[in-house]
């Protein structure tokens, strides 16, 4: 939910509503972290959660870039853009990033794409910070029980955005949500991610040993969520699952549905810089798009339950959910 669908509009009102809002803020400076966290206190006195990218900065292979500043030149030039250029190599925000939501206290922090160090983990709990980190395999979800998480959140091959693999190849970890669940539950608490969309689908996650569901997909039409017009349309038109994994956007393996850019880079993968040099250097584009209401060239990320999205308030939606989880459960 990070890049602008997660608001603390949309935090704050599931929040009020009971459930734990969350912000996805690995795209904020310090200071835009401390913001966002304060304004979202200024709306709820319910608990907050934020989400940061503990890993993916790593020194990248030698690459071209020819390729895919000659494929983006034809877009920008569609769109009224200058030429792109190339990007320098960003640097990790991470360290900063970790130390707003230390200042800011949240009462529950998580993080993706790797685990943290002792240090890390420490100074958390030093401030009564819940501590949450996301794997895609049960070898994940034990390095991250080791190291001392207070639970995993089970991010199965149905959930959409970002896969937050990070020990294997994204291939080798799409492992059906309940499966998952089912697994990692034998040994630590855990919050089922992928593919949830109701209250139907909660329930069979709480009966497979989760302790909690976490929903993306099924809150991006909600007024509250600063998703672009034409990507909520787009979920919403959404008849079936077309969902499928890409690099196109950002460099790293994301789930969305598939669109004019993901397929004029199909068979075109070799092009692709690693990330986060693609995700920058595609930011004008979808920057664009949006404004134009091109959601052919926006990262549409979505769950493989996209098709059962529905337009409801946030907190409207967080109680729906709760009324069909309890009558799935009467009804078995």
């Amino acid at each position: 939910m990070g890049g602008g669908p997660g608001t603390p509009e949309l935090a704050a009102a599931v929040s009020n509503a009971g459930g734990l809002g969350s912000m996805g803020v690995a795209y904020l400076t310090p200071d835009q972290i401390i913001a966002a966290i304060r304004r979202t206190r200024e709306l709820t006195s319910g608990p907050i959660h934020v989400n940061l990218f503990a890993g993916g900065f790593s020194a990248q292979p030698r690459f071209e870039p020819g390729p895919m500043l000659s494929i983006l030149t034809e877009i920008h030039a569609v769109f009224g853009l200058p030429a792109p250029t190339m990007p320098a190599q960003p640097h990790d925000p991470f360290p900063e990033q970790f130390e707003a939501v230390l200042e800011s206290r949240p009462e529950v922090f998580s993080f993706t794409f790797g685990t943290l160090d002792r240090t890390a983990m420490a100074k958390l709990q030093s401030r009564g910070i819940a501590i949450l980190g996301t794997a895609t395999t049960v070898e994940e979800g034990r390095i991250l029980a080791d190291a001392g998480v207070d639970a995993v959140v089970a991010q199965g091959g149905e959930a959409g955005a970002h896969r937050g693999t990070f020990t294997v190849p994204f291939e080798a970890a799409m492992v059906p949500t309940v499966q998952l669940v089912r697994e990692i539950a034998t040994f630590a608490p855990v919050i089922a991610s992928g593919g949830i969309m109701d209250g139907r689908d909660i329930r069979i996650m709480l009966d497979n040993g989760a302790s909690a569901a976490q929903l993306g997909t099924a809150f991006l039409p909600c007024p509250e969520s600063g998703a672009a017009e034409a990507y909520r349309q787009a979920l919403l038109g959404a008849k079936s699952d077309t969902t499928v994994v890409t690099r196109a956007f950002s460099g790293r393996p994301a789930r969305g549905l598939r669109n004019e850019f993901i397929a004029r880079l199909e068979g075109r993968e070799d092009a692709i810089l690693p990330y986060p040099l693609q995700n920058v250097l595609t930011r004008p584009m979808r920057t664009a798009a949006a404004k134009l209401g091109k959601a052919g060239f926006l990262s549409l990320w979505a769950g493989q339950g996209v098709a059962r999205c529905r337009t409801l308030p946030a907190d409207d939606l967080v109680r729906r959910l709760v009324e069909e989880c309890a009558n799935a459960a009467a009804t078995g």
